[in-house]
């Protein structure tokens, strides 16, 4: 006798469990899950971007897709009127500043937004507030290890 086992697939809302890597073009690592562990989430609950989450959307637990997005449709391109030069003098003296550091800042509302340094010098720091990965491709590769709802 057949066993008739619905098959459990990745719905919008569904609660789910993945193992994840995200890279760069040139196989740097982004992010991922350690080895033997997962991440778990809710899809539309705003962990990934929302290109990302609609590919895991109709995937069947135990299935691994791998997606290729262009820095467009990932986290998208560079603009301009978010690198701001700022006085040195606005930075507290303690904080050692260096090329290529991100440093949060506080907005007016409250909120904390990250910058990275771009350069340094005496009287001035330029630091750009785009994404830091702004003009990337990126690599997303997930497998489907639980399914809950």
């Amino acid at each position: 006798m057949t066993e008739n086992r619905q098959v459990q697939v990745v719905q919008d809302k569904s609660h789910i469990q993945i193992e994840f890597q995200l890279m760069l073009l040139d196989h740097t690592i982004v992010d991922e899950t350690s080895e033997g562990e997962t991440l778990e989430f809710m899809i539309g609950d705003g962990t990934f971007l929302p290109k990302l989450e609609e590919m895991l959307i109709g995937l069947e637990q135990g299935t691994t897709a791998k997606l290729t997005l262009s820095p467009e449709r990932a986290f998208g391109l560079s603009d301009p009127d978010n690198i701001h030069t700022m006085a040195r003098q606005e930075f507290p003296e303690e904080l050692v500043l260096k090329e290529g550091s991100v440093v949060g800042f506080q907005t007016p509302s409250g909120e904390e937004v990250l910058g990275t340094v771009r350069e340094i010098s005496e009287p001035s720091v330029l630091v750009d507030f785009n994404h830091p990965l702004a003009d990337k491709t990126i690599i997303f590769m997930a497998t489907i290890k639980a399914i809950f709802s």
